[in-house]
């Protein structure tokens, strides 16, 4: 990979090329790794990585169409669980989720007001709920981490206009994923899009490098500033999964130590 004498450093400086390093040698896909995880910790990844973490991808999605299939008012979360664990295990996968830094289940459930990290149980599903299913499986040592919110039955205006709100920032956002953009343009058009229904972005969770391990750098947040970040490059792999409150923005974290919540009980929606 070259880099052109217009484009943005990779070393992240936000200067031009021309302007920074060209002259220190910096053009080849090796001094681009060696820069990027030397300054952020970031693992520039190759295409033989890339193609694993596709197929952990690939399995990832088959898991959300398998539960999308299934699901149904009054069924339990508990019941989500054993059919992501069950399908996981069968594609010769395991999920990321189960016993990582203690979390008890094998996917994330997270109902109506519950923003993220869901923990299953024998709560039912109702008609109208909506719920986020979060699904990390582990193929061949890659990591593939995807989520998506259902409808259960039939859904209310204000079920149908949180989901739609966080479809299109999660687009918005994947929109500025391009080769010489920055980190800030993802959250600025994630956070303008939010915004813009009179919705919220959560800022205490954010999106995060993947592939080689469940949690990698950079962090991505899903607000900010157009043009502020880390330059982007080609082999970054990360995800962008914006959690967005009908609501205001503020959570609190549940006794179990991994629910979190609307503060004011709206609803949430996150793919």
């Amino acid at each position: 990979m070259r880099i052109g004498r217009n484009d943005p450093c990779p070393c992240g400086s936000g200067l031009k090329f021309k302007k920074c390093c060209i002259g220190k040698n910096a053009t080849s896909l090796e001094d681009i790794k060696e820069t990027y995880l030397k300054r952020y910790q970031i693992h520039i990844k190759g295409e033989q990585q890339i193609e694993g973490i596709r197929k952990a991808g690939q399995l990832a999605i088959a898991t959300l169409d398998m539960v999308e299939k299934k699901l149904r008012p009054g069924m339990s979360t508990e019941e989500i669980n054993r059919l992501v664990h069950e399908f996981t295990i069968s594609h010769g996968a395991s999920p990321a989720p189960l016993h990582y830094r203690g979390f008890p289940k094998s996917v994330c459930v997270s109902v109506n007001e519950v923003i993220c990290h869901g923990i299953p149980s024998e709560r039912s599903l109702r008609d109208g709920d909506i719920v986020n299913i979060d699904v990390t499986p582990i193929l061949n040592g890659y990591y593939a981490d995807a989520s998506k919110t259902f409808f259960i039955g039939e859904p209310g205006p204000d079920a149908r206009k949180i989901v739609g709100v966080a479809a299109a920032c999660l687009k918005a956002g994947m929109e500025q994923a391009l080769a010489g953009n920055h980190l800030g343009d993802i959250g600025w058009a994630i956070q303008a899009t939010a915004e813009s229904q009179g919705c919220s972005v959560v800022r205490e969770f954010v999106g995060h490098g993947v592939g080689l391990d469940f949690h990698e750098a950079p962090q991505v947040p899903h607000y900010g500033k157009k043009g502020e970040g880390i330059s982007l490059v080609p082999g970054m792999v990360f995800t962008i999964e914006p959690m967005i409150n009908l609501g205001k923005k503020n959570l609190r974290i549940l006794n179990d130590n991994w629910t979190a919540v609307t503060a004011d009980g709206s609803l949430s929606a996150q793919f």
